[in-house]
C-alpha cells in the first residue's frame, strides 16, 4: 500500500519534510500522522490511509517533496521500482519535472559541431567546490546560471542537480519553451564579513525561504500600484466600546481589525474585480469573499483565511480570528485554514507602524495594509471648524494589469465610507 503526498493547497507547489514520525517496522493505523510537512504557510500532516506495518520510507527529513510523490510503503502494497526500494532514500528537489514525455534521440547526422554557446560567467569567478568546477570544465556546464544555496551564494552539488533536472525537463518537454525562462542572476562573490568584526551565522528556515520566494515572484510578476488614505475611526471606536461592554460576558472582544474586515467585505461586494484572479489572460471573478489576515509569528508571516466574511456577524468574525491567530502562532494551521483567500488584510497598527506598501499576495489582485491610528487635527469644510479626529492610515496595493488607478481610487473612497459610517446592521 502506497502513501503519497496529498494536495498541498492552491499556489503551493512543494513542501519541506519537517519530521518523520514513524520507522520501518512500525504498526500504523488509519489517520495516524506519518510525516509532517512544512510549507510557506503552515505545517501539514500526512496521515496513513490504511492500517498496516511500515515497510519502507522513501524520503528523509529536509527533503523537498511535491503532490503525488510516493513517500511511504506499507506491507501488502504493490511492488515499486527497484530504484525506489533502495535503503538510501532518494533526495527530492523542487525543480519542475515533466513526466511521461519520451526523451528525444539525437540522430547520427546531427551536426553537434555547429552548435555554439557563450558562457555567462568565467569559472574562475564562480564560488564552488573544486569537484564541481572540474565537472563544469569537463561537461561544459555554465555555473554562472546556477544560484548557489550555500553560504555567500556558494554552489552545492544539490544546486547542480536541481539545475540539470530543470534544464532537462524544459528541453524534453513538448510544451515548454526554455527561452521564456528568465536567466539566473550572476553569482555574487562571497564576502568574508568576519574580517570587519564579529559575526553570527543563522540558518534561514524553510518557511522563511518559501516566504521569500513567494513574495519575490509576486513582486517581479505583478506591476504594483499603491494608494494611500487616512480613515476616521471615531464612529467605529464609539460603536466598538458600546458593543464590547455588552459582549464582555460572552468573553468576546471586538478589535478594530474585525470592523475593518467586515467593511472590507461589504466594499468587495461592489467591486468584483478586486475579488478576482488573473489566470492565462482570463479574469476569474469569485462569487465568494474569503479574507486572508496576515499574522506575525516567531516562524514568519502566515495568512490564515476567514471564509464568507460578508455573511458573518462581527462576533463570529472576532471568534474565528482569535482561533486562527492562536493556531498560526502554534504552527497548528491546517491546509483548509490557509487556502482560498480572495483578498488579504495586513494590519501593522499593533506594532506601531503607520503607512507602508504591502505586496499583493498572488494569485489575488489586491491587498489592504492598515497602520496605527493617531489623533490629528482635521478641518471640516462644511462646518468650517477644526476638530481632533482619530485617523487610521491605509494603503491599497493592487495589480495594475487588472485594476486601473481610477478604480483603485473609487475602491478606497467606498471603503472609507463603509468604515467611517459603519452600518449597525452589519453587527449581526
Amino acid at each position: 500500500m502506497e502513501i503519497k503526498i496529498p494536495f498541498l493547497g492552491d499556489g503551493i507547489d512543494t513542501a519541506n519534510v519537517a519530521s518523520i514520525l514513524v520507522q520501518p517496522g512500525d504498526q500504523v493505523t488509519v489517520d495516524q500522522t506519518l510525516i509532517e510537512l512544512e510549507t510557506d504557510k503552515a505545517t501539514a500532516p500526512v496521515p496513513s490511509l490504511y492500517d498496516g506495518k511500515v515497510q519502507s520510507i522513501l524520503i528523509a527529513e529536509g527533503d523537498i517533496v511535491k503532490e503525488g510523490m510516493l513517500v511511504v510503503i506499507l506491507e501488502g502494497g504493490a511492488d515499486i521500482e527497484p530504484s525506489a526500494s533502495k535503503a538510501e532514500p532518494a533526495k527530492v528537489t523542487s525543480s519542475p519535472v515533466t513526466s511521461a514525455i519520451p526523451a528525444p534521440v539525437i540522430q547520427s547526422e546531427t551536426k553537434i559541431e555547429n552548435l555554439s554557446y557563450e558562457m555567462m560567467t568565467d569559472l574562475d569567478q564562480v564560488h564552488a567546490a573544486p569537484s564541481i568546477l572540474k565537472f563544469a570544465r569537463l561537461s561544459g556546464l555554465d555555473l554562472g546560471r546556477i544560484s548557489g544555496s550555500g553560504h555567500g551564494g556558494r554552489i552545492q552539488w544539490e544546486d547542480v542537480r536541481t539545475y540539470l533536472s530543470f534544464v532537462q525537463s524544459k528541453a524534453f518537454s513538448s510544451i515548454a519553451d526554455v527561452q521564456t525562462e528568465p536567466l539566473k542572476k550572476q553569482v555574487k562573490p562571497e564576502i568574508d564579513f568576519s574580517k570587519f568584526g564579529p559575526i553570527e551565522i543563522k540558518k534561514v528556515s524553510s518557511l522563511r525561504q518559501k516566504i521569500s520566494d513567494h513574495l519575490s515572484n509576486a513582486w517581479n510578476e505583478i506591476p504594483h500600484v499603491t494608494q494611500f488614505a487616512d480613515i476616521q475611526l471615531d464612529h467605529i471606536m464609539s460603536l466598538r466600546k458600546s458593543l464590547n461592554s455588552k459582549l464582555k460576558k460572552n468573553d468576546i472582544k471586538l478589535s478594530v481589525t474585525v470592523f475593518v474586515l467586515k467593511a472590507l467585505a461589504e466594499t468587495l461586494k461592489s467591486f468584483e474585480t478586486f475579488n478576482s484572479s488573473l489566470v492565462n489572460n482570463e479574469l476569474i471573478i469569485k462569487n465568494y469573499i474569503h479574507l486572508g489576515v496576515a499574522v506575525d509569528t516567531e516562524a514568519g508571516l502566515v495568512v490564515p483565511v476567514i471564509r464568507d466574511v460578508d455573511q458573518k456577524s462581527l462576533q463570529d468574525i472576532a471568534k474565528e480570528l482569535d482561533v486562527l491567530a492562536e493556531k498560526a502562532r502554534n504552527k497548528a494551521l491546517s491546509l483548509d485554514d490557509i487556502q482560498g483567500a480572495t483578498f488579504t488584510l495586513s494590519n501593522l497598527g499593533g506594532l506601531g507602524a503607520s503607512h507602508f506598501t504591502p505586496i499583493v499576495n498572488s494569485p489575488e489582485v489586491a491587498i489592504l495594509g492598515t497602520g496605527k491610528a493617531d489623533f490629528k487635527v482635521s478641518y471640516d469644510e462644511k462646518t468650517k471648524a477644526l476638530s481632533n479626529r482619530l485617523l487610521m492610515p491605509v494603503a491599497l496595493s493592487y495589480d495594475h494589469r487588472v485594476i486601473d488607478g481610477a478604480d483603485g481610487a473609487r475602491f478606497v473612497q467606498s471603503l472609507t465610507k463603509n468604515i467611517e459610517l459603519f452600518d449597525k446592521k452589519w453587527v449581526k
